[in-house]
C-alpha cells in the first residue's frame, strides 16, 4: 500500500501544534484530522471541538474536506470558529475611539 507524508496543523492564540503523519494514499482531509488525535494535544478544549471543524490546505478553505483526497506534502489546517464577527469587532473598536 502506498503511503504519503502530510501534516495537520492547529493553533490557539498562545501555542500551535503541527503533527506530521504518514497516511495511506487516498486519505481525506477529515480522516487526517482524526488520525492526528488533536484532542489529546489540546485537552483544554471541549471534546467536540475537532468533530466537524472547517479545514483548509495552506490557507485555502476546503469546501468538502470529507472527500478531498490528500497529496504528499499537504498541510491540513484546522480552523477555530470565530468568537466575534470581524465586522462587529471593527465597529466596537471604532465606537471605543470616540
Amino acid at each position: 500500500m502506498a503511503v504519503i507524508d502530510i501534516e495537520v496543523a492547529f493553533a490557539l492564540p498562545g501555542r500551535q501544534r503541527i503533527i506530521s503523519l504518514r497516511v495511506p494514499l487516498g486519505t481525506t482531509a477529515g480522516e487526517a484530522v482524526a488520525l492526528a488525535d488533536l484532542p489529546s494535544h489540546f485537552p483544554e478544549l471541549p471534546a467536540d471541538a475537532f468533530s466537524a471543524p472547517d479545514l483548509g490546505l495552506f490557507g485555502k478553505r476546503l469546501r468538502e474536506p470529507s472527500i478531498h483526497r490528500l497529496r504528499a506534502g499537504d498541510r491540513v489546517e484546522v480552523y477555530r470558529g470565530l468568537i466575534i464577527d470581524p465586522k462587529a469587532a471593527r465597529l466596537a473598536r471604532a465606537n471605543n475611539r470616540d
